[in-house]
């Protein structure tokens, strides 16, 4: 958890994401989000709408960290985010699966 949120910060400080639920949808859309990360406590409409689009096109989801341990990660409030980079994207998906 700690070595995602670090890593979490190193992404957004090499601009490898993109934050908010519309930007991150259109990503997805066009091929250009990997990972898509949610707050816990997102609404549940959120969650579901980003849940449907990401499974569609196969996008992993992470959803399991809540939004104030992402703020404390990246120093902005953010409850949807995607990551554009394939190898940030890999290595997060790592740190979450061990």
């Amino acid at each position: 958890m700690k070595s995602f949120l670090n890593f979490l910060g190193i992404a957004v400080r090499a601009r490898k994401v993109i934050s908010g639920t519309e930007l991150t949808i259109n990503g997805i859309r066009n091929g250009e989000v990997k990972l898509v990360i949610i707050a816990s406590d997102c609404s549940p409409r959120t969650k579901k709408d980003l849940h449907n689009k990401a499974s569609y096109y196969n996008v992993p989801v992470v959803d399991t960290i809540n939004s104030s341990n992402i703020k404390t990660a990246i120093g902005k409030d953010r409850k949807v985010m995607g990551i554009t980079d394939l190898g940030f994207a890999k290595r997060l998906k790592e740190f979450m699966d061990n």
